[in-house]
């Protein structure tokens, strides 16, 4: 009798001695899978993090595919651009196919063209988007003479959707631009600028009539 209860007793004990070794066996593979599984998460999150870090890279500057064309001169004067002119979005640089641009992929945020004068070169494509509102703007170089700098910015400040900034990178001292259109003005009493601004604010080839040109960025 007591030999049974001994053999049953020790029976029992290595039963539970054996779900114990089975038990810490399962739990040591789930630690393991738990462990594998987070390395792999972390070695992927890695991998995508370099990934996107790289793509952002490689896009940080990017040629505007879609402003491929040429300009075009008119009895007039006025150039303008016979080609397909991007309007997307972008957060990467632009290199536009002419100085100033007259359109192409943009950034998000216009300049402010409510008659705003700046005095530093502008980043190009928040001006693009400003042309995309129908605005006229006013870019002179170092070589321009002050009095037609003062003037111009005289009428522009009294004038809704224009804008002007420096540019010393285009050609002429004084160029106006427009979307799709721009041309090169002797002074700020040519009477080309009164006639590019007449035709240009607000006219017919505006993308977008009536956007706003305030709540933009200023500088």
């Amino acid at each position: 009798m007591g030999s049974a209860k001994k053999s049953t007793t020790a029976a029992r004990k290595a039963r539970i001695e054996e779900m114990r070794r089975v038990e810490q066996a399962r739990a040591r593979r789930n630690r393991i899978l738990v462990i594998t599984a987070s390395v792999l998460a972390v070695a992927g999150l890695t991998a995508g993090t370099v990934a996107l870090v790289q793509s952002q890279s490689d896009d940080s500057t990017a040629a505007d595919g879609k402003g491929k064309g040429h300009f075009v001169t008119g009895s007039d004067g006025v150039r303008t651009w016979k080609g397909t002119l991007g309007r997307t979005h972008v957060v990467e640089t632009v290199n536009y196919p002419m100085e100033p641009p007259v359109g192409g992929d943009h950034n998000q945020v216009w300049m402010n063209c409510n008659g705003d004068v700046y005095t530093k070169a502008l980043n190009n494509m928040n001006a693009v988007h400003s042309l995309e509102h129908g605005a006229v703007w006013v870019t002179y170089t170092s070589k321009a003479k002050k009095a037609d700098v003062d003037a111009l910015a005289a009428k522009v400040k009294k004038t809704p959707y224009t804008l002007m900034s420096p540019d010393d990178k285009q050609k002429d001292p004084i160029m106006l631009s427009a979307w799709g259109h721009q041309r090169t003005v002797t002074s700020a009493t040519d009477p080309d600028v009164d006639k590019f601004f007449a035709k240009f604010v607000q006219g017919e080839q505006t993308p977008e009539p009536g956007a706003a040109c305030t709540g933009g960025l200023g500088q």
